[in-house]
């Protein structure tokens, strides 16, 4: 999802600037020091660019606790309305609207073509079903992403195994981490929600590594890596440098390289502007 249908540069995942939010401007909320720690490191990241080894992680574990309690629907309503504010960085573009357009045909094409087409992302599943919706022709079932235990919200301590679900009861989200989705654990997941390999994986970094060795390697079918490059620095907030690095890397293995620069003709549209150097 981010970096390969989505902005991820400005100023950094949606899934972290939703939780930057969440921690320091909604008044509804009261954070402890464990979550405002991982949200000061998302505001220097933001600022710097600089990402810290265990932020991931902490952010995993975090954001699973400032959600806790919402029920499915109020976090999806809570990520709505987050994603009608502008995209720092840009003019003429929310957060909703941020995907990359050039993508998002290569997904109406295999639909087109009779692919199944799956989402597989380290952002919470929850937040991916809710940015598609109406922007991808994706169904909510076809979305495999970072995910945390859901419960009743009258089971309380009880295991599933000695409760049952009743008329008054809603499903909520915990804030317990069951499995944050990159890497080897994209293949993990793979492996157990759709039983076997892709015949083609479209990624954009190191966390999609696993995914496209897993796509590429003793595949019984054809199959193919595409690896999308962060090359552009007039349109989006591309390192050419970085960019060149990861894409010499990427073909070596044989996985085939899309140039954010050169390849399209567009990102996000005519009308979207990128602001600030």
């Amino acid at each position: 999802m981010d970096g390969t249908l989505y902005g991820e540069l400005a100023p950094t995942y949606v899934e972290w600037c939703i939780y930057a939010y969440r921690v320091n401007e909604d008044s509804s909320f009261l954070a402890d020091q464990d979550e405002k720690d991982v949200a000061d490191q998302i505001v220097d990241v933001m600022k710097t660019g600089v990402i810290p080894e265990n932020l991931e992680k902490d952010h995993a574990v975090q954001n699973a606790r400032v959600f806790a309690g919402m029920t499915i629907d109020g976090y999806r309503q809570y990520v709505r309305e987050f994603c009608k504010k502008p995209v720092v960085g840009f003019d003429g573009m929310t957060y909703k609207d941020a995907f990359y357009l050039p993508m998002k045909e290569i997904i109406e094409y295999l639909n087109a073509n009779d692919f199944t087409v799956y989402i597989c992302s380290g952002t919470d599943r929850f937040l991916c079903r809710e940015l598609a919706d109406g922007i991808l022709p994706i169904e909510d079932n076809h979305f495999i992403g970072m995910d945390v235990m859901l419960k009743a919200r009258g089971q309380g301590d009880t295991d599933g195994l000695d409760y049952v679900y009743t008329s008054d009861d809603e499903v909520v989200r915990t804030d317990e981490l069951l499995i944050k989705t990159v890497k080897m654990n994209k293949v993990s997941i793979l492996a157990r929600e759709l039983g076997q390999a892709p015949v083609l994986c479209f990624g954009n970094s190191s966390g999609d590594a696993s995914m496209a060795e897993y796509t590429t390697s003793n595949n019984p079918y054809y199959s193919k890596a595409f690896m999308v490059v962060a090359d552009d620095d007039v349109r989006e907030y591309g390192n050419p440098e970085k960019a060149t690095e990861k894409k010499n890397d990427w073909e070596s293995r044989g996985w085939e390289t899309i140039s954010m620069k050169n390849d399209w003709k567009t990102i996000y549209g005519d009308g979207v502007k990128r602001t600030t150097k």
